[in-house]
């Protein structure tokens, strides 16, 4: 096999060019397209080390997706309220690092519906749709809320998440593509049912900062997969530093092979190469 590439590994890139996904490997500087591999025989080898994708140190392990455990416990970008947004305390005066923040939290976000394995509710910067769905792998996605800041995206999540899912059931993901739903409809009996809590969220932050959004329309979105496995079966690289085998997909940040699937943005910062 010939060595197309290698470096640390980020999670891959993902553009919507029409209704299809086309994804590029990130290795160091360097970017493969993946698409065209589909269908041919691909190999990933973890080369036995980790560098921390902020300061660049050697680590024995990855936390929180490519960071060293310091870097872990002192970046904002690694703090408990990016996990819980609504947990934010920017405004307390404790924010790890108020530049970041300024930079990613005190922003416009969007809360919106995607279909993955089913409908969930999500949150994400209002920069980077439609690349939050694209690797999510939802097939259908809608933004219903347009808010001012990260915190604000969490009430809103929190709010709707009593009445929809917030979690992508991924072994259903990779099993074949959900099916269609009505997310306008689910849309406005959020809205209905939830009328009280965006009302109080509206008084409390202010009309132009939580402004629910009546008229945007789905978007549907394709990924290139030939076929789905049958049975689902799970690559690590921790155990395994060889993952082999006919490309047969790319959904989300998982590739599918006809051995097994895996996850690449879970190995952010490992070293690896790659063969065909």
């Amino acid at each position: 096999m010939i060595e197309i590439g290698r470096g640390a590994i980020s999670k891959m890139s993902a553009r919507l060019e029409g209704p299809t996904v086309q994804y590029a490997f990130r290795l160091g500087d360097t970017e493969v397209p993946v698409n065209p591999l589909i269908g041919t025989k691909l190999r990933l080898e973890f080369l036995g080390e980790i560098h921390c994708s902020h300061c660049g140190r050697k680590t024995k392990k990855s936390f929180s997706q490519g960071y060293c455990y310091p870097c872990m416990t002192k970046l904002a970008q690694c703090d408990v309220c990016i996990m819980s947004p609504e947990r934010c305390h920017y405004d307390a005066g404790t924010c790890r690092d108020p530049s970041w923040g300024e930079q990613f939290c005190m922003t416009d976000h969007v809360v919106y519906l995607a279909n993955s394995s089913g409908v969930k509710v999500g949150i994400t910067r209002g920069t980077q749709l439609p690349t939050r769905w694209l690797d999510q792998g939802a097939s259908q996605a809608l933004p219903i809320v347009r808010v001012a800041t990260r915190q604000q995206s969490g009430f809103v999540e929190d709010l709707f998440r009593s009445q929809v899912a917030d979690r992508t059931n991924w072994r259903a993901l990779l099993k074949g593509n959900a099916e269609p739903v009505d997310l306008a409809a689910v849309r406005d009996q959020l809205f209905d049912s939830c009328a009280e809590g965006l009302n109080s969220l509206q008084e409390r932050f202010g009309l132009q900062a939580v402004q629910p959004l009546h008229s945007v329309e789905p978007i549907e979105i394709c990924y290139p997969v030939e076929q789905y496995p049958s049975k689902i079966v799970s690559f690590n690289l921790d155990k395994d530093p060889i993952v082999e085998g006919t490309l047969m997909g790319i959904k989300g940040q998982y590739l599918i092979f006809d051995t097994g699937v895996i996850n690449i943005r879970k190995y952010t910062a490992y070293q690896l190469a790659v063969h065909q």
